[in-house]
């Protein structure tokens, strides 16, 4: 067995995920992803009443917050044919829309930026340089753009920050900004470029505590606001002090302006800047050439209906090998598209390991020791049996990438998709101004870059959607919630159901089967087991696996600065991946709520 280069844990939050690379010199020859810890949400769910999995399921991250809770409600509202008020449609639209906001501005300055910025270098910069710098990159942006200069970039702005900075520094500790390879020779920023990114990731904190505040607005509380299968638990009464009234929809205003100034002013901005000195990375990091969206969010406003493909903001498709020009239709229910593997997972399918199951067939039975788990401490995965506690999906037999990536391809190449134009000529300006290719985008460079694009995207449609709220409420409609299939009395004996979404990170659905009223079956595939899951049985690589092996060298196997960055492109969230066990028994953790 060949030693191997580990990095365990990666992630600066979001649970416990483990890289091994196996090196070929200086290059990442194979890679492997472990997801390190285990649950059973999915367990739990079983014999509960439906209407109440959301409430679980949103659990399974606190991240990502809202997002299970989406899903898990559209799965019920799918099994039993149960339509939502307009209303209730545009405000699920806008909270998941300032869940994209707030997290991919929240992952590219907290999770990812200092992959890129030397934080220590900042102590050096010229703030008088720095200001200019800023002032510069955020004019030429607003020029292009349409949209006006940020406010902070004064030189006595910077300078504060550097002070601030150095007061970490002097203290003999970097507080927030400790543990990073700072002074790594990947590092290009110029010093005046890292000063400017620090101010942003320090302002960037205050602003995301503002955006949140839309998810309690419409939800009562953040994180995991309240949902309810059938609508939303808001009621729309103008008059009222509890309501969503008049107040409390000029604050949600308020708080769409606020997304939009951040994201064009300095989100888009410091991008491209940053972009412009890491080019290279724009050939390094893609891995499988595949990937899968789901579809998302109805963007007209006019219909309730999640179902209607042709009205989604994100279309729903598949890519295979680059290959623009066909977009591949995708069924949630056929039993032979989407399935999950456990051929090197700590799992046993009572079909053997080398079975696929569809989620509505799909079972979570823990099985470590005989899988191949190595017992602790150990230096190396066994990576010929199982070395996962991440299943293995695969649609078509495919293994793909979802995310932020995905959506901006499906966009640029979905000429019927509401949001293609706009897409396309923020792709086209970027490329154009960081001089790249189209190829570019296949990339760890292209899949940070089209978070930041289609954060613009987003913010612009919550707009759309406030309107089209407010028109409605201003026509007389203010119906949040339908009664017509509340109670299980009028439900089919048996039904499923699948609910989409576009979290963030990516597609993800979740499966349920109801029998007799109680949830028979329920299974969650979220975006990080697309792309962070093990080697299907035929040995083809997941996303992370397959993108470490794409031109990727290390300078320093001891600061693998290069695996972070391409690992963290895809913003993992293993904690939305990964069972809950106990350690003793291995049987399920037992939640009796009275």
């Amino acid at each position: 067995m060949s030693e191997r280069v580990v990095v365990d844990p990666i992630t600066r939050i979001e649970g416990h995920l483990r890289i091994e690379a196996e090196m070929n010199g200086q290059d990442i020859a194979k890679a492997y992803s472990s997801g390190t810890m285990v649950r059973g949400l999915e367990i739990i769910l079983r014999g509960r009443d439906p209407r109440d999995a959301w409430a679980y399921a949103q659990r399974i991250c606190g991240v990502c917050t809202l997002v299970h809770g989406i899903a898990s409600v559209r799965s019920v509202e799918d099994a039993l044919n149960y339509p939502i008020p307009p209303n209730a449609q545009l405000i699920r639209n806008l909270m998941i829309g300032a869940q994209y906001i707030h997290d991919h501005v929240m992952h590219f300055y907290h999770l990812h930026a200092l992959d890129w910025v030397d934080v220590v270098s900042a102590l050096s910069a010229d703030p008088a340089a720095t200001s200019q710098l800023a002032q510069q990159i955020s004019a030429k942006t607003a020029a292009d753009l349409g949209t006006s200069s940020w406010g902070k970039s004064s030189p006595g702005y910077f300078s504060d920050i550097q002070k601030r900075l150095k007061t970490f520094v002097d203290g003999g500790q970097l507080g927030i900004f400790a543990n990073g390879y700072w002074g790594h020779p990947a590092y290009k920023l110029p010093p005046e470029a890292n000063l400017m990114a620090v101010a942003h990731y320090l302002e960037a904190l205050g602003w995301q505590r503002e955006v949140a505040k839309l998810h309690a607005i419409f939800g009562g509380k953040n994180p995991h606001p309240n949902f309810i299968v059938g609508g939303v638990g808001s009621p729309i009464d103008l008059n009222s002090d509890s309501a969503i009234n008049a107040k409390k929809l000029s604050q949600v205003q308020d708080l769409i302006k606020n997304m939009q100034a951040f994201v064009e002013q300095v989100y888009i901005p410091d991008t491209l800047a940053i972009a412009g000195f890491y080019k290279d990375w724009a050939q390094k990091g893609e891995g499988l050439g595949n990937f899968l969206c789901y579809g998302d969010l109805p963007y007209s406003g006019s219909s309730a209906d999640s179902s209607d493909l042709s009205d989604l903001l994100f279309p729903r498709g598949a890519i295979l090998n680059r290959d623009l020009s066909t977009i591949h239709p995708v069924d949630l229910h056929a039993e032979g598209e989407i399935q999950e593997f456990v051929a090197h997972a700590w799992y046993d399918y009572k079909d053997g390991k080398q079975a696929g199951l569809h989620p509505y067939d799909g079972e979570t039975k823990l099985d470590y020791d005989d899988r191949g788990g190595p017992k602790p401490p150990y230096k190396q995965l066994n990576v010929d049996d199982g070395y996962s506690w991440l299943k293995s999906p695969r649609w078509n037999n495919n293994s793909v990438e979802v995310g932020p990536l995905a959506r901006m391809l499906l966009l640029y190449a979905d000429s019927s998709a509401p949001a293609h134009a706009q897409a396309k000529e923020l792709v086209d300006y970027s490329l154009t101004t960081l001089g790249l290719p189209v190829e570019g985008l296949f990339s760890t460079l292209g899949r940070t870059a089209a978070r930041t694009l289609e954060s613009k995207i987003v913010a612009d449609a919550m707009q759309t959607w406030y309107d089209a709220l407010v028109a409605n409420i201003r026509a007389g409609d203010t119906q949040t919630f339908n009664d017509a299939l509340w109670e299980p009395s009028s439900w089919p004996k048996q039904a499923r159901g699948a609910g989409y979404m576009e979290a963030p990170r990516g597609a993800l659905g979740h499966w349920i089967v109801i029998e007799n009223e109680k949830i028979a079956n329920y299974q969650a595939v979220v975006p990080s087991t697309w792309n962070a899951g093990p080697r299907d049985p035929s040995g083809i690589p997941g996303a992370y696996e397959a993108a470490l092996a794409d031109n990727t060298q290390l300078h320093d196997a001891h600061q693998p600065l290069e695996i972070l960055r391409t690992i963290h492109s895809f913003d993992p969230c293993i904690a939305c991946a990964v069972h809950l066990s106990d350690p003793e028994t291995g049987e399920a953790i037992e939640i009796k709520v009275s």
